[in-house]
């Protein structure tokens, strides 16, 4: 599980297809495919966090969403961030 975390800082998305392809916590997370694709493209963080924490019994629940919450808002600064980067940029 750590792996998958210290992977994640640099490929956010490529562990989430990962998970998604070779684990089960993706597809019971979600009822579509739908769902986790649109996760995948524009918010990789989020879709990672969600599956993670997601139990067939409750879903996500409590102080969980706080943490999906948090991975949402990282997900919002890797996209802004990227928009400054090529606005500033010296080209």
């Amino acid at each position: 599980m750590c792996l998958l975390f210290i992977a994640a800082l640099f490929a956010p998305r490529l562990v989430f297809a990962l998970m998604w392809i070779f684990g089960n916590d993706v597809d019971a997370a979600f009822d579509t495919w739908l769902w986790p694709l649109l996760l995948l493209l524009f918010l990789p963080w989020t879709g990672i966090m969600y599956s993670l924490l997601w139990s067939p019994v409750v879903g996500v629940d409590g102080g969980e969403w706080i943490l999906v919450a948090i991975a949402v808002l990282v997900d919002i600064l890797s996209w802004g961030s990227r928009m400054a980067k090529s606005r500033y940029s010296c080209a």
